[in-house]
């Protein structure tokens, strides 16, 4: 039996080293009056959704980027209402 191979939205960010890491779009939610991402690894052609990471979505005109929560009581709070949403 063939699995149905699922196609996921992609961002590109930089990790800790500096090097561009390509991510899946794995949800989005609006935490207040903002919205985020929920992005996982893209590692060898598979999505590894072991670990997500949460970024903020930003508007620009036409175009919607991606940036990191620099904050990180920011970003416990913001994880911490996601995980209670997805119960």
């Amino acid at each position: 039996m063939q699995e149905e191979l699922k196609e996921y939205a992609t961002f590109v960010t930089t990790n800790r080293d500096g090097n561009e890491i390509e991510m899946a779009v794995i949800d989005e939610f609006e935490f207040e009056h903002k919205n985020y991402v929920v992005g996982a690894l893209i590692e060898n052609e598979t999505v590894n959704e072991d670990g997500l990471f949460i970024f903020k979505l930003k508007e620009a005109g036409d175009e919607i980027k991606v940036e990191k929560i620099t904050s990180q009581v920011d970003y416990q709070k913001i994880a911490q209402a996601y995980m209670e949403m997805d119960n």
